[in-house]
Formats: C-alpha cells, structure tokens, sequence
C-alpha cells in the first residue's frame, strides 16, 4: 500500500525553522521579527484593515442571586457581531479582575453559563461551565461565543453537522485570513467593549479555556498584551507532536508557520506574562511527550526573560479533559502572587 503520508513526513523533517528560538543574540529583534511573521500567517494584518468603531449593545440582564448575568453584542470588524455573556459577583467590591473564559469545540458559549439547549449539554455539565466558575471564584467572567460555532455557526454550514467551523476556516484562507486570526481580533475587541462597564478593572485580565478554547487562550495572549497571564488547558503543543500527526480541525492550523517556527516559540511573544499550560497526561490528541518538549523551550525563553518563574506546566492524572479544580487552584494561586 502506498504511503500518501510519506511526502509531508519526510518535509517535516527536513524542515529548518527560521524563527524557532536558538538562544539568538539579539533577543528582542528575533521577536520583533517573529511577532510580524505571527501577524502576518495569522491574517491579523488583514483583519485589522476592516475595523469598525465600539459599539455595544446591553440586551438583558438577570439577577441569579450570587452574580448579575448580562447578555450583550458588540461588532468587532465591518459585518461581525459578536454575542457575549458578562457575569458580575454580587459581592460588594467596586471592581474585580476579569477571566476570559472561551469554550472549545462545543454547541456554544451557552455551556459556560450553565445553560443547557442541546441533549449533549448534559454530558459535561456542569464540569463545562467555565463562566460560572469563574463567579465563583470571584472573577468577573466574560464568555465570548466563537466563530465558527454555537450561535456563530456558518450559515453556510458543512454537509458534516458535527464539524461546525471547517467552511468559516476555508472562507477565511481565500480571504487571507485565518479563523485563528479571526478569533484572536474577537477576543481583542471583547477587552475594548469591557470598558463598557466599570467593574471591571481592566488591569487584571487573565484568559483560560479548554482544547481549542486552551489554544485561543494562548494565541490570544500573544497578541493582546493587556491579558496579564494565560491559562490553555490540553492544547499547548509543537505543531509537529499534534496537529502535524493527528487529524485536527481545520481551525488549529497557520499556513506556512511550520517553516517558521514551533508553537512554543510564540511564548517570546507572552513573556515575561505569565503563562500557566494544563496538560493531561493521558491526552491523545496533545499528547503528553510532546507537550513537555515545547514547554522546555518556552522556560528556556522565559528564562532569557528572567522571568522563569511566570511559566508552569501542570500535568493532570486525566485524558483530554477539563479539570476545573485543578485549573482554578493554578489560577486562584497565581491571581493571588500577583497582589489582585
């Protein structure tokens, strides 16, 4: 049988990366030169061309008791709205630090609130609901809904139902964009409609989500430098131990970047912020090898930044999976090193 694989492997491997880090001498032009490429590959040098003034738009809000849950829209470039639920601790304090939580693959941002819509909801509820627990922990949370999926769906949706942002992903490459790139100016415009409302203090942000929620976490944060420190749960990986060997969503992947550098190297673009990786250690889809390669560079790149102490990676006993207690005590902890 014919090895229709053997061409890319044997590329991969004769890859030279032109911006992998190598202890360059001259640091901070490397990264000046590796965030440009990060731009470029992402399509953000594109999608920053269409932006398009704040405007948000309160449409309800609900007193549940412990939190106020507000529900509002803004339009992050020309023609995208963007839905997001914002909920408020009820207890007393004029501002909170805010925890942008993002869900990944799933039927919709509603899982961060606890809301069920769908039968399969109820798998992972409340385990999922990332928002809420965030309020509970006493953040401000703000859940963004994703392009590609839950309300944000392509109306010109895939034949394959269970796939629900593969056309958004191949619209965006025609366009010289990336979904990535698409996202990551949602979560950026999300923190300019923030100052909408003032408890939130916009000097304590911190981002954090699950598989391709963890790796908008991540990406996120290596553009938007008001996000104080990142939190990507199973998703944090070298491009050539995950998406390069298993099949993924169309979403993860950055034409071109494997010619230029490894997931990992954009942690340059994150330090000296803090970045906290969650990894399972029975993970198939990130596996667990691979994910303690890259994190050996990123400390290797935190510590050139004299900072080795922001960069952790915490390895749970689980699969691919989502653990809240052990992601909130990581989070809870460093929120409190940091005096907020």
């Amino acid at each position: 049988m014919v090895n229709s694989d053997l061409c890319h492997e044997l590329l991969v491997e004769s890859i030279k990366q032109e911006l992998a880090y190598r202890g360059q001498a001259d640091f901070e032009g490397w990264k000046e030169t590796l965030r440009q490429k990060f731009l470029e590959l992402t399509g953000l040098v594109e999608i920053e061309k269409n932006a398009c003034p704040m405007q948000v738009c309160i449409e309800w809000e609900k007193d549940e008791g412990s939190y106020r849950l507000i529900r509002f829209t803004f339009e992050s470039e020309i023609g995208e709205i963007v839905p997001c639920y914002l909920l408020v601790p009820k207890t007393g304090k004029e501002k909170y630090p805010v925890a942008i939580t993002l869900q990944g693959h799933t039927t919709g941002f509603h899982n961060s609130i606890g809301e069920i819509k769908y039968e399969g909801d109820r798998v992972d509820y409340p385990n999922d609901a990332y928002a809420l627990q965030a309020v509970e922990n006493g953040y401000i949370a703000l859940a963004i809904e994703q392009r590609g999926m839950g309300e944000r769906k392509a109306r010109r949706q895939d034949r394959e139902p269970s796939v629900n942002c593969r056309h958004a992903s191949m619209v965006a490459l025609l366009l010289g964009r990336t979904l990535l790139g698409e996202r990551i100016w949602d979560v950026h415009k999300a923190i300019d409609a923030l100052e909408t409302f003032p408890e939130c203090d916009l000097d304590k942000i911190f981002i954090t989500g699950h598989s391709g929620g963890g790796t908008m976490s991540f990406y996120a944060a290596c553009y938007d430098s008001r996000i104080k420190f990142s939190v990507p749960s199973c998703s944090f990986s070298p491009y050539k131990t995950s998406i390069l060997d298993i099949a993924h969503c169309n979403c993860n992947y950055l034409p071109s970047a494997y010619r230029y550098f490894e997931m990992q190297d954009l942690s340059a673009l994150l330090a000296p912020r803090g970045l906290i990786v969650v990894a399972g250690k029975k993970d198939e889809i990130f596996p667990v090898g691979g994910v303690k390669q890259g994190f050996e560079r990123a400390r290797a790149i935190y510590e050139r930044c004299q900072c080795e102490e922001n960069c952790r990676l915490v390895v749970t006993p689980k699969a691919h999976y989502w653990c809240k207690d052990v992601v909130w005590e990581h989070i809870n902890e460093k929120v409190k090193r940091l005096g907020w």
